[in-house]
C-alpha cells in the first residue's frame, strides 16, 4: 500500500498536470458591447482557474455578425439569439440551441451633474427628447440594437427627422462618452455600457412601455480547436457566479 506521502505527491503531480500551461488554450471571444463589461468582470477568476487565456473583442451585434459571416475566427460568441440563429443556419456554430445569459433594457445617460430630464413615461421622455439640444444614440446604420430600436420607435411617432437632425450618432463603443465630452445633452444606450462611462450617470430605464428589452446569448464556434474551454467559459457565464455581476453592471439573468 503506498504511503500518504506517496499519495499525496501522486495528487499534487496530477493537478499539476491538469493545470499545465501545455494544456491551456486561448480562446477568443466575440461579443457585443453591451455584454462586454461582464465579460471582462469573470475572466480574471476563470483565467486563474483553469489557465486558459481569454481574448475579448466587441463591436456593434451587426458588425460581429458580418465578421463572423465573412470568416473571422472566433471559439465564443455573444450575441441576439435572432444573430446566433443566422449563423447557425450557416454552419458557423457547433450547436444551433445557444445558450441564453443575459438580458438588458436602453436607458438615458447625462453628464455629472447635468440636470436629470423627466422620462416617467412614454410622453416625458418624447418631450425630453424633442427638448434636447443635441441627442447621442448608436448609429442604427452601424448595426447597434438599441439603435435600431430607437430609430423604429422615432419613426413610429413621427419624430426621426427631428431626431436625426440633431442626433450625435455613434458608430460603436460607449455612447455615453459623448455626454461626458459634451457633445450630446442626453445619451441614449443599453444599461450596462451606460454603467461603464466614468462621469455619465444613469437617469433611469425607458418606461417600461417603450421599453426594449435585448437577451444575449452564447454559442461555440464550428471549427474551434478550443471546444472544451470555450464551453467551459460558456458555463461561467451562465452559472450562479455571473448572477452577481449581471446584476453590478445594469444586466438581469435572461430568464427573469
Amino acid at each position: 500500500m503506498p504511503s500518504l506521502a506517496a499519495a499525496v505527491s501522486a495528487c499534487t503531480l496530477g493537478l499539476l498536470v491538469a493545470t499545465s500551461p501545455a494544456l491551456a488554450a486561448e480562446i477568443k471571444v466575440l461579443t457585443t458591447g453591451a455584454f462586454k463589461p461582464v465579460l471582462e468582470a469573470l475572466v480574471p477568476s476563470f483565467e486563474a482557474e483553469t489557465g486558459h487565456k481569454v481574448t475579448v473583442q466587441n463591436d456593434t451585434a451587426g458588425a460581429v455578425a458580418r465578421r463572423v459571416e465573412a470568416g473571422e475566427a472566433f471559439d465564443l460568441l455573444v450575441l441576439t439569439p435572432g444573430g446566433l440563429a443566422e449563423l447557425a443556419k450557416k454552419g458557423r456554430l457547433a450547436d444551433a440551441r445557444p445558450t441564453e445569459l443575459a438580458k438588458v433594457g436602453v436607458g438615458v445617460a447625462v453628464k455629472q451633474g447635468a440636470p436629470k430630464p423627466d422620462i416617467g413615461s412614454a410622453d416625458a421622455f418624447k418631450a425630453a427628447i424633442k427638448n434636447a439640444g443635441k441627442v447621442a444614440m448608436i448609429d442604427p446604420e452601424a448595426g447597434g440594437s438599441s439603435g435600431i430600436y430607437l430609430k423604429r420607435l422615432f419613426e413610429r411617432w413621427g419624430i426621426w427627422d427631428h431626431v436625426k437632425a440633431k442626433a450625435v450618432l455613434v458608430p460603436g463603443g460607449l455612447v455615453a462618452t459623448r455626454v461626458v465630452s459634451g457633445e450630446a445633452e442626453i445619451a441614449i444606450h443599453q444599461i450596462s455600457e451606460i454603467l461603464a462611462v466614468k462621469d455619465a450617470v444613469l437617469v433611469g430605464p425607458l418606461p417600461r412601455e417603450i421599453q426594449n428589452d435585448t437577451i444575449y446569448a452564447g454559442a461555440i464556434a464550428a471549427t474551434t480547436p478550443a471546444a472544451d474551454a470555450a464551453t467551459a467559459f460558456l458555463r461561467t457565464l451562465a452559472g450562479p457566479q455571473a448572477a452577481k455581476v449581471l446584476d453590478e453592471k445594469g444586466m438581469m439573468p435572461a430568464g427573469s
